[in-house]
């Protein structure tokens, strides 16, 4: 859902910002739970963040309380919650706790943001079998019930897949062997699905929204590789693999179940423009960032500096 009625971008500094409740970040040590935490204290949030082990605590920023819980063991989070004024989920576990942990959640805060997935969006990429989508639909459905107040975060494809793809082969200079080179995508930042997700957290105005978030651009697989070649100044080339091919190469490495959704979903999309949205300038007031800009920022991932044109 885009809604046109969104604030613009916030432009409170964090020292204007008025006392708040600390916001709970579950997943606060992997990527985008990272992100979301920088993205809070930046705009002056004060953040209380969930682990499962204590020594995790050292990995966090100054300023961060850290607090240990598990969501396979509900009861573990009741102290983490306690006075929040809102909480980040990201899950990270079975699906056998999810409705005693989304009981607590309502009793004891009064906004959650879920980090979901775009299962909903009638394009055919999103809409091949996938347990993981199965997984955020009834979690969604449990929060629903509650009626807590409650936003949807919904990031498609993650620019930073590109990096864990294909980073190994253009370090070593190495051709990149994937299948359907012309299957397109639209690579969102990683920072851009923070942000979203951050900024629906303090700021009032989007209960029940529902923010399926991309980058600006739909690119095949091959320009993307391609992209990446351009931004460390050097070719990159791209081989095509058969999905046999590629079933081989990935045995042992990535589950089969994930290795056929993937290579379904590539399938389905071949002969038409990826999903595009404004959802993340809708919410942010600015526009999402490329994927060349998101290369350009992590060319160490590919081994390189990036070259000074791009």
């Amino acid at each position: 859902m885009t809604r046109s009625d969104l604030p613009a971008a916030d432009t409170a500094s964090p020292s204007a910002r008025p006392s708040m409740p600390p916001v709970l970040v579950t997943g606060a040590t992997g990527r985008i739970g990272r992100a979301v935490i920088d993205q809070l204290l930046g705009a002056g949030v004060p953040v209380r963040a969930l682990t499962r082990r204590a020594e995790a605590a050292a990995t966090l920023p100054a300023g961060v309380e850290a607090v240990t819980g598990d969501l396979t063991v509900p009861a573990s989070l009741d102290g983490a919650l306690r006075g929040t004024g809102a909480v980040f989920l990201l899950w990270t576990a079975p699906p056998a706790t999810a409705e005693a942990v989304v009981e607590r959640l309502a009793a004891h805060t009064r906004r959650v943001v879920f980090l979901s997935s775009p299962h909903r969006t009638p394009h055919p990429f999103f809409q091949q079998p996938n347990p993981m989508a199965a997984l955020h639909a009834g979690i969604e459905r449990l929060i629903a019930a509650t009626g807590i107040e409650s936003t949807v975060v919904r990031p498609g494809m993650l620019a930073s897949n590109s990096s864990a793809w294909w980073g190994p082969a253009v370090r070593a200079g190495d051709v990149v062997r994937w299948p359907y080179g012309a299957a397109e995508t639209a690579p969102v930042d990683d920072r851009d699905v923070a942000a979203v997700a951050a900024r629906t957290l303090y700021q009032d105005g989007h209960a029940g929204g529902d923010y399926v978030l991309t980058g600006p651009e739909s690119l095949s697989q091959a320009e993307q590789v391609e992209i990446i070649g351009k931004v460390l100044g050097r070719p990159v080339g791209f081989s095509e693999l058969s999905p046999e091919e590629f079933r081989s190469r990935t045995e042992g490495e990535a589950p089969r179940p994930v290795v056929d959704m993937l290579l379904t979903a590539w399938r389905a999309t071949l002969g038409r423009p990826a999903h595009v949205t404004s959802a993340v300038s809708d919410v942010l007031g600015v526009p999402p960032r490329t994927f060349s800009r998101w290369v350009a920022d992590h060319a160490g991932a590919f081994g390189h500096a990036p070259s000074p044109s791009s």
